[in-house]
C-alpha cells in the first residue's frame, strides 16, 4: 500500500474527526471510505454517461423513439401496480 499526504484545514480535520467517532471508527478509516465512496460515485457517473450517449446514438441511427404521454402512461401504470403493455418504439411523424 503507498502512502499519499492530505494536508486538511483544522477545521474539516475536527470535523472528519467528530464523524469518524460517530462512525465508531477512525479518521484514516473514514477518509479511506470517503475517497472509496467517491471514486465508485464517478465510475457510476462515467457508466450512466457512455449508456446515455450509446442509447442517443442508437435513436439517431434509427429515428425510433417513444412518444412521452405513451411513456408515462407506461410508467404510471407500473408505478400503481398494474400489469401495463411496454410501449414499443417506433419512428415518429415530424
Amino acid at each position: 500500500m503507498s502512502t499519499t499526504t492530505i494536508r486538511l484545514p483544522d477545521e474539516l480535520k475536527a470535523r472528519v474527526a467528530e464523524a469518524a467517532k460517530q462512525a465508531g471508527t477512525t479518521p484514516h478509516n473514514f477518509i479511506l471510505e470517503a475517497i472509496a465512496e467517491k471514486a465508485d460515485l464517478a465510475a457510476q457517473h462515467a457508466a450512466f454517461h457512455a449508456l446515455a450517449d450509446q442509447r442517443y446514438a442508437e435513436f439517431l441511427e434509427s429515428g425510433k423513439s417513444i412518444p412521452w404521454d405513451e411513456a408515462r402512461a407506461y410508467l404510471k401504470g407500473r408505478i400503481a401496480g398494474k400489469a401495463v403493455k411496454r410501449p414499443v418504439a417506433r419512428k415518429l411523424d415530424r
